[in-house]
């Protein structure tokens, strides 16, 4: 039984100068069926027993806990359009710097085309592009890219990269920094984040050293300036036109946090608290210099002894447990500092990027984690070692998303195609909870928000959940949703007819709760399985 793509002869006109399928071994072939599955907008608090399929984390989290950061407010329908993104793939640009399978990548942008996406987005790796030595940037792959989005009527966000990739979830390919900050690394540790064990982490530079000449002569924020500037003359052309949003990375993952839970050689497996990353010199000199400027010299000597190891639960140790060390006068005092350096780091670069491109006419966006395990407890243990100074009596997203408004960034979140009840109990998660937190956060300050989802999903209650968070409880929609990721399974039936429906409901405000069976798309595009004999000669794969 093989996937198979038909459509009307416009579509595949477009298709015949491709070689044979064989070309494109990981793409799908569409065929014209009748769709027969619906997408619902339905939050799981509203139907617990609303699952099409058994997720692999079962069992529903307790209603037995205490409310936290209740929201407040009435439904508000909103029939705004929320345009969908779909992410390409990490390896998009080869390891030479040019586009990677030009052809198969033509044809899927024609596919997502006719399903309706308003675009997609790309990393523009740090480790690819400035690889060859400082200042010496290529961007040539990009520009292919960009103009092949271009001439298919789509747009375009552009992430800068400035971490590693390798060692996270969904991290398919390893693309580490340049060589030349790696040789600078290797003659000072320090430059990486460090934990408590001396463990360095080499995703992404310390924020410790954001304002020091520790590269080649220049400070971290400098290169990171000087990457987006070149950037923006290379394509200054196509800003604001085609490139429509500029995704500025700040940590591991691109996203606004230290690295407290790294998977690379298992050393942090869900739903481990994590571990302070606050040990190399930089770091530990700055923490110092805060305990004496608040006359408490001792508090400077190092980070929380107690504060237990990666794979550990709150209650399992000193400093989280729901009377720990985290609701002390110390514990205040390091998480405030921790919190401030990280939303310090945010500021730097987000100035900067703000003064590259505020004439370009694309929007800036950046990530915050969706640190949803423990979200349960009093302390909130993992996003406090992410550097969120989130917990039960604090609201610790309100001071990021008044930083991202200060500069009109766009605050993107993970985590919103989650339920509570697809948790495991024991974790103690809330992504629900935590994405309504995020959104009234972020209409408090005036800020954008748009949305990803952090795991690979298919599936029609996963898009169902993003379209119920889309439409406003709290008179903040989102902006945006950009869909994770573009691969050989989206392509496939049910998966492919699930995004088209998905994003025919995001373009009328996420208020189209039961679609209808018909081709939502109004592309003449239907995806399903046909036997292999029944496969035209003039039907040609997709990415």
């Amino acid at each position: 039984m093989t996937l198979t793509l038909r459509s009307t002869n416009s579509f595949l006109k477009g298709l015949r100068s491709f070689k044979t399928s064989e070309e494109f071994p990981n793409l799908v072939r569409i065929a014209r069926i009748r769709p027969s599955y619906r997408v619902r907008a339905i939050s799981s608090l509203q139907a617990e027993h609303f699952t099409p399929e058994k997720m692999v984390l079962e069992g529903r989290c307790s209603d037995k806990w205490e409310k936290l950061h209740e929201l407040t407010g009435h439904h508000h329908t909103n029939a705004s359009k929320v345009p969908v993104f779909v992410m390409l793939p990490l390896d998009t640009i080869s390891t030479g710097g040019s586009l990677n399978k030009p052809r198969a990548m033509n044809a899927s942008l024609m596919a997502l085309k006719t399903a309706g996406v308003e675009g997609v987005m790309v990393d523009a790796w740090w480790g690819l592009v400035e690889k060859d030595g400082p200042l010496n940037y290529n961007w040539d792959g990009y520009v292919e890219l960009v103009q092949m989005v271009q001439r298919h009527g789509l747009k375009l966000q552009v992430v800068m990269s400035f971490h590693q990739c390798g060692g996270n979830v969904g991290d398919s390919c390893s693309i580490p920094l340049p060589p030349w900050v790696l040789e600078e690394i290797d003659n000072n540790p320090d430059l990486v984040y460090t934990d408590k064990s001396g463990r360095r982490n080499p995703e992404y530079i310390s924020l410790g050293c954001d304002s020091l000449p520790v590269l080649k002569g220049r400070t971290p924020i400098q290169v990171y300036s000087d990457y987006m500037r070149s950037f923006r003359e290379k394509f200054k052309d196509y800003l604001g036109k085609v490139i429509v949003e500029i995704q500025v990375g700040m940590g591991p993952c691109g996203e606004l946090r230290y690295p407290s839970y790294p998977e690379s050689n298992g050393t942090w497996r869900f739903p481990g608290i994590g571990e302070f990353q606050c040990y190399d010199k930089y770091m530990k000199a700055s923490l110092q210099a805060a305990a004496e400027a608040c006359g408490q010299q001792e508090w400077g000597r190092n980070g929380p002894h107690d504060s237990g190891q990666y794979h550990q639960y709150p209650e399992d140790t000193g400093f989280f447990r729901r009377e720990g060390t985290w609701k002390t006068p110390y514990g205040q005092f390091f998480l405030e500092w921790y919190s401030a350096k990280l939303i310090e780091h945010g500021e730097s670069i987000l100035g900067a990027a703000h003064g590259i491109f505020k004439e370009t006419g694309a929007k800036l966006s950046g990530k915050v984690a969706g640190i949803h395990w423990h979200y349960k407890t009093r302390s909130h243990a993992a996003e406090l070692t992410a550097g969120y100074y989130n917990t039960r009596d604090r609201n610790g997203y309100l001071p990021i998303a008044r930083m991202f408004a200060k500069y009109e960034v766009v605050l993107n979140f993970t985590c919103m195609e989650m339920k509570d009840g697809e948790q495991p109990d024991h974790a103690n998660c809330s992504p629900e909870g935590l994405v309504q937190q995020v959104k009234l956060a972020t209409q408090t300050a005036g800020a954008e928000l748009a949305g990803e989802n952090a795991l690979e999903r298919y599936d029609a209650s996963a898009f169902g959940q993003v379209l119920a968070t889309s439409k406003s409880q709290t008179g903040s929609r989102l902006s945006a949703f950009t869909y994770l990721r573009m691969n050989k399974r989206l392509f496939e039936g049910d998966n492919w007819r699930h995004l088209v429906e998905f994003v025919k409901s995001m373009s009328e405000g996420g208020q189209n709760e039961r679609q209808s069976t018909k081709d939502l798309s109004r592309t003449g595009l239907y995806v399903g399985f046909l036997k292999e004999k029944s496969i035209q000669k003039n039907e040609h794969a997709l990415v």
